[in-house]
């Protein structure tokens, strides 16, 4: 076998301050995962890094929706578009683990399931700004965060800001469209109703896409996100009910048909309706 003989470049003199290890804190990340089950059952490691590493994506995730959320509140649709471009492909990583965790047996789970006492993915804070920012707000499940002060704070900002979608609608007012008023100055705790004057707006990009490319290529961007996390959401679903079938969740929801009532939870409502819109009065 041929070896490789160490570059006389390759710095060796290093100390923990400026390693590979001390930068990316790996003493603090490979210790992180502390299966409960004793002994230790082996395929409770898959299930804790599975999650760990989602959490890890999601906080990624929201890193990049707030930095488009900024570009946007700016009227620079290009960069946008550009951070959105990445959260699709970020989504995709997420599920694509799916496809690790299916390996799971429900026997094999069934094993060390009880430790995990009342813990469940509901729970994820991370997971709820990113929820929040994306438009499904909820006063209701803010109280499953109550015992947790600091992610509290961060989710009731993320409650009250204006969504990536309600961003997007304040910007083509800037630019002198008729998103009406009761849209832009409300109460973004709330999930606002769908609106014939937006969808009016955004039938107006679509068929005139020379004069407002920038904002046609933003709604095909919002598009994809919002199809990647249906995608990702049925995945999850059918996931659980592999492994699980219909028992109920450690979190104490239904399981599968609680995950199922999800499906039903589209974030830019607007942006479907408009596609019926889009040639219909060809059709009559």
């Amino acid at each position: 076998m041929n070896e490789r003989e160490l570059e006389h470049t390759i710095h060796t003199d290093l100390s923990r301050d400026d390693d590979y290890t001390g930068y990316l804190q790996l003493d603090r990340l490979l210790s992180a995962q502390a299966p409960l089950s004793d002994p230790p059952h082996h395929d409770e490691m898959l299930f804790i890094i599975q999650h760990q590493v989602a959490e890890l994506w999601i906080k990624l995730l929201i890193h990049e929706i707030g930095g488009a959320i900024q570009h946007i509140r700016d009227d620079r649709l290009a960069p946008a578009v550009k951070n959105l471009a990445r959260v699709r492909h970020i989504q995709n990583q997420l599920y694509n683990q799916w496809k690790v965790l299916d390996t799971l047996t429900p026997s094999e789970y069934a094993e060390f399931r009880h430790v995990f006492g009342k813990a469940s993915g509901f729970q994820s804070a991370q997971y709820r700004i990113l929820e929040f920012i994306l438009g499904n707000k909820s006063r209701a499940t803010m109280r499953v965060y109550e015992h947790q002060p600091d992610w509290y704070a961060r989710l009731q900002r993320a409650l009250e800001s204006p969504s990536l979608y309600e961003e997007f609608l304040m910007h083509l007012a800037r630019q002198g469209m008729a998103v009406p008023e009761h849209v832009l100055d409300r109460d973004f705790c709330e999930v606002r109703d769908e609106d014939p004057a937006v969808v009016g707006v955004l039938r107006e990009i679509y068929e005139d896409r020379s004069a407002h490319w920038q904002q046609y290529e933003a709604c095909e961007a919002l598009m994809d996100i919002s199809n990647n996390f249906q995608f990702w959401r049925f995945h999850h679903m059918k996931t659980v009910e592999r492994i699980i079938g219909h028992k109920r969740g450690t979190g104490g929801s239904s399981g599968v048909m609680f995950l199922k009532k999800a499906l039903d939870i589209e974030f830019f409502p607007e942006l479907l309706k408009v596609r019926t819109e889009i040639g219909a009065d060809e059709e009559d």
